[in-house]
């Protein structure tokens, strides 16, 4: 018997997910398709109750309108979602937009999504002027609600193993420094605490120094203000403590020197660890 002209042409593979990113793998004659062929290939019928998202190598998601063509080889999408809806909503995650085909998404969907293992990680749903919630794996979130909402995701332990809520930028900054740290959290107050930061090279009587950021509720949109150090620290040529920094400060029952530099400046969705720990070594560097 004769095969169909079609028969041994090549076949694209592409994975379709659900809204919980469980796939299933289907086969088309053809990278360079439609919306709709897709959700036709994905037996999501009918077809204009459905939305197709590409899920693309970097972790971006991009409408599959129904006319529109798309090559998934170049634009390197071998993950399709597939939603019953007539229009995606829109968020960010870790700085970076994404959108989704239900109103509702979960902990765990928003970890994957962002490209991190949802066992090691926390997503935080940020709230602007209070305390940034976290969303638990199962918990769900509305992305219905005016305004587009914004999460990141931290990991849930630093490699002490003790709870620490840094987004993920500060950790990649700590980390490219070599900048060891762990949990500076004590009675209700959120903080992070700096190990062994090497001071300027003969200014003061110590060479190393760990330091106390306590993070305000809010963060990284509100500004940390002062921080602390431990062993307390004295100029070596005059012996005494440097200007603004003579003031005790209890804490896991040691006398902490706080350092009162406030912040008048800080740049929500700009500044982080990053330009903290900036201020920290320029402040050490200019003591007097």
């Amino acid at each position: 018997m004769t095969q169909p002209a079609h028969a041994n042409l090549p076949r694209f593979q592409i994975l379709i997910g659900d809204a919980e990113l469980n796939f299933r793998q289907i086969e088309i004659p053809d990278p360079i398709v439609t919306g709709r062929q897709i959700l036709e290939a994905a037996g999501a019928r009918p077809v204009d109750e459905h939305l197709a998202i590409a899920v693309l190598q970097d972790g971006a998601l991009e409408t599959l309108r129904e006319e529109e063509l798309f090559d998934l080889r170049a634009k390197g999408a071998e993950k399709v979602l597939v939603f019953k809806a007539d229009r995606s909503f829109r968020f960010k995650v870790d700085d970076r937009e994404r959108e989704y085909g239900t109103n509702v998404i979960s902990g765990r969907t928003l970890k994957i999504l962002a490209g991190v293992d949802p066992t090691t990680h926390d997503v935080y749903q940020e709230i602007r002027g209070g305390e940034d919630l976290l969303v638990r794996n199962a918990d769900l979130v509305d992305l219905s609600k005016p305004g587009v909402e914004k999460f990141f995701t931290a990991i849930a332990q630093t490699t002490e193993g003790l709870s620490i809520f840094l987004p993920p930028r500060d950790v990649e900054y700590l980390a490219g420094r070599g900048i060891a740290y762990e949990d500076g959290s004590e009675a209700g107050h959120t903080g992070i605490l700096l190990k062994a930061l090497p001071l300027p090279a003969g200014k003061f009587t110590s060479t190393e120094v760990d330091v106390l950021v306590i993070l305000p509720p809010g963060y990284p949109d509100c500004p940390p203000d002062m921080f602390y150090c431990l062993p307390w620290l004295k100029l070596r040529q005059t012996g005494g403590d440097p200007r603004a920094a003579s003031t005790a400060h209890p804490f896991r029952g040691q006398t902490w020197q706080r350092w009162s530099r406030h912040n008048n400046a800080w740049r929500p969705g700009v500044d982080g660890i990053h330009t903290m720990v900036k201020r920290i070594e320029l402040a050490l560097a200019e003591a007097a």
